[in-house]
């Protein structure tokens, strides 16, 4: 790619950038997008605001981006919880070792690798220069300037850990402080107990009770045994749904809202009075859920919730084997009760075993699927491979700005529609595979995208050949570091293109929200209003944390190989740690709290690209006739893994179970608390499947007296 192509690209992004802050700081104004812009405020409000008209709604402000910036970590701490805050922290982190990185690369590195003879290029003609004249593969082979660089990767490894070290152990400190700070929590005193054994003459209840009344006598306080609920699930939804819209009509003053159309999106059919239409099928709804629970009263699995009276009494439970044969009585940490994925007790043991297996297959045939656009993605920033594949497209490429936007913006925007649906698929696979709280889901998937984004974008892409090529490479470790130093280099400015691609006009995407500002413009012009469906959505883990970090590992793997990337980087880093302050402020609502547990995938993913930069500078300094420097790298790789293995010992362990002195200290200030009382009587409750919680309408068919959806009977 030429450095005239890059600009196009950069030009065309920015513009889009700019296009999306406008229209952003103008339709978020307006009162019917607060749905859309400001979900979780609405939420909070429950009714929605009515604005007069102003000029100042119809002008671009950049108001937003105070708003953004002033609230400090405790209040977003309080606000969002901590594993928002540690996401932040990710591009807080980002930007510490790039600003760094930047100094070093753009000042030391660029111009040494812009001023090499290796390549001939003719300077005076600059637009029209290879971006490869600003990587290391310029400079001259078996210079003494490239001990410049070995310098820069000694130093830059040092300062990435420093950092590294400096960010866990302030995160693993707030993870203490979250708890200490915390109240009372169900799943801090509860345990899943599975592998139940069973008895002819006795249900699984009444085994549990019987268990841990002989053997944790003085700390167990009760259970909940599980039953299969997977056909009420679905209809329970669709009540909530149902109440939600009702509640939403009762608390409206516009009595014309409450008629519309019974058909297809509510253009079409009769109308009718949505209170006396939503009452009655909520009072259907209610019988059809009341028959399926009566028919699952003795539909036991052999899994159970025990919630004891103390942390320290459940975490003795938890870290001492139970019963003698060690497939029964298995327990784990139970996850709070808004966070259990129900549907995982539904199936059996052999259909989550088999899921398991369907579950890698099914990820080993999407990876080589996904090879096919990057294949595609490769011809097109190879205008002499494309003219090959379409010699009739030969005149049109010619044509200098046509030929910049195939090669410069194409690609990675292709690459980038591909890579959007691959979120949803993880998603999907990891809520199949047998995970039983919605936040391990949301990590596996997590994990899974960030190992598919490595693979298919960045080796597939420097290694550029086919899926049997890229086997056999691995297949021959010695050859790796020489493989990945001819062809990583040689990818810098698809991946430049595709940060600035991928990162900026993503990011200022997720800032507009274009889909549901769609789907809410619809909904109002079929006379719906779009508040009766609203859903807080919850911020995309799975899919925004390895595209984060992916950025990680292609501004450490570039440092110094193609510093150009860095100043691309910052810009990205700069305007996400901008856009999701504002988005986790005004648009998302936890779902669940980990307690900052997705921080140890960005340490490890961290550690791996320190690896791969290592890896790829003893094939490059080898490949530029500087055996020595390849040599003394070898001691890099060896110091970041004896580091991470420091790190491992010394903070991965607060963040897979407390601490005794942690526990013990919690449980004590309990003790001086007049609320736990009350709190051990709502313990009993807390991990009732809702779909077997008795559900109550009223009996009013225009709903204005219904009561909560839910009722527990205690």
């Amino acid at each position: 790619m030429i450095l005239s192509a890059l600009l196009t690209s950069v030009g065309i992004n920015l513009g889009l950038c700019l296009l999306f802050f406008t229209l952003y700081s103008i339709l978020r104004k307006q009162p019917g997008n607060r749905i859309v812009y400001a979900p979780r405020l609405v939420e909070k409000e429950k009714k929605s605001q009515q604005a007069d008209f102003s000029l100042e709604r119809l002008l671009p402000s950049p108001g937003w981006v105070r708003q953004a910036w002033q609230p400090s970590e405790d209040e977003l701490l309080s606000t969002v919880g901590l594993d928002a805050v540690v996401f932040m922290h990710i591009f807080t982190f980002s930007l510490k070792v790039f600003i760094v990185a930047g100094i070093i690369g753009i000042t030391i590195l660029l111009p040494i690798n812009f001023l090499g003879n290796q390549l001939s290029y003719d300077f005076s003609d600059l637009p029209n220069k290879s971006l490869d004249s600003f990587s290391i593969s310029n400079v001259d082979d078996g210079s003494n300037r490239l001990w410049i660089h070995f310098c820069a990767a000694y130093v830059f490894t040092g300062v990435v850990c420093y950092f590294l070290y400096q960010e866990y152990s302030y995160i693993s400190s707030k993870r203490v402080s979250y708890f200490y700070s915390s109240k009372p929590q169900p799943h801090q005193f509860t345990l899943l107990v599975r592998g139940i054994p069973g008895s002819s003459r006795s249900s699984f209840s009444e085994v549990v009770e019987s268990f841990f009344k002989d053997y944790h006598p003085s700390t167990y306080l009760s259970h909940t045994v599980i039953r299969r609920t997977s056909k009420i699930q679905e209809l329970t939804k669709d009540a909530e749904k149902l109440y939600r819209r009702l509640a939403r009509l009762n608390s409206n003053d516009n009595s014309h809202k409450r008629f519309r159309r019974d058909g297809f999106l509510g253009i079409f059919g009769r109308k009718v009075d949505l209170l006396d239409h939503y009452g009655k099928r909520l009072e259907a709804l209610q019988d059809n859920v009341r028959m399926e629970q009566s028919s699952l009263a003795g539909k036991e699995v052999a899994a159970a919730f025990v919630s004891f009276n103390s942390r320290y009494g459940a975490a003795i439970a938890l870290h001492i084997q139970q019963g003698v044969n060690p497939t029964e009585w298995v327990t784990e940490q139970a996850p709070a009760p808004q966070d259990v994925h129900w549907p995982f007790f539904s199936s059996s043991f052999m259909k989550r075993w088999i899921c398991k297996l369907a579950v890698v297959v099914a990820c080993i045939a999407l990876t080589i699927l996904f090879l096919i656009p990057v294949v595609i993605v490769q011809g097109l920033t190879h205008l002499d491979q494309l003219e090959t594949w379409f010699p009739f497209l030969k005149g049109v490429l010619n044509l200098t700005f046509i030929s910049q936007v195939i090669t410069g913006y194409l690609p990675s925007l292709i690459l980038q529609l591909f890579l959007s649906f691959v979120p949803p698929i993880m998603i999907m696979f990891s809520s199949i595979q047998g995970h039983i709280s919605l936040s391990n889901i949301e990590k596996s998937a997590c994990s899974k995208v960030w190992w598919f984004t490595v693979w298919n974008i960045f080796f597939a892409n420097a290694l550029s050949g086919t899926a049997l090529y890229h086997v056999q490479v691995f297949l021959e470790p010695k050859k790796i570091p020489q493989v990945l130093a001819e062809g990583v280099p040689a990818q810098a400015s698809f991946f430049i293109a595709y940060v600035v691609t991928s990162g900026w006009t993503s990011i200022s995407s997720e800032l507009f929200r274009m889909f549901p500002l769609i789907c809410s413009f619809i909904s109002r012009l079929c006379c719906h209003n779009a508040s009766d469906d609203l859903e807080v959505p919850s911020i995309p883990y799975h899919s925004e944390i390895p595209r984060v970090i992916f950025s990680v590992l292609l501004g450490i793997t570039y440092f110094f190989l193609a510093p150009l990337i860095l100043p691309f980087l910052l810009v990205y880093y700069c305007l996400g740690y901008i856009i999701y302050r504002n988005q986790l402020l005004n648009v998302y609502a936890p779902k669940f709290e980990t307690g900052g547990k997705f921080w140890p995938i960005v340490h490890n993913s961290t550690i791996f690209s320190l690896l791969l930069m290592h890896v790829i500078a003893i094939g490059i300094f080898g490949l530029k006739k500087l055996p020595l420097a390849s040599s003394l790298v070898i001691p890099l790789p060896v110091l970041t893994l004896l580091f991470n293995e420091y790190c491992r010992k010394r903070f991965l362990p607060i963040f897979e179970a407390y601490p005794t002195e942690c526990l013990v200290k919690k449980d004590r200030e309990d003790q001086n608390d007049p609320t736990m009382a009350e709190f051990y009587e709502k313990l009993i409750t807390a991990y009732q499947d809702p779909a077997l919680m008795p559900v109550q309408y009223s009996g009013s068919s225009d709903g204005r007296t219904s009561p909560l959806l839910h009722a527990a009977n205690v």
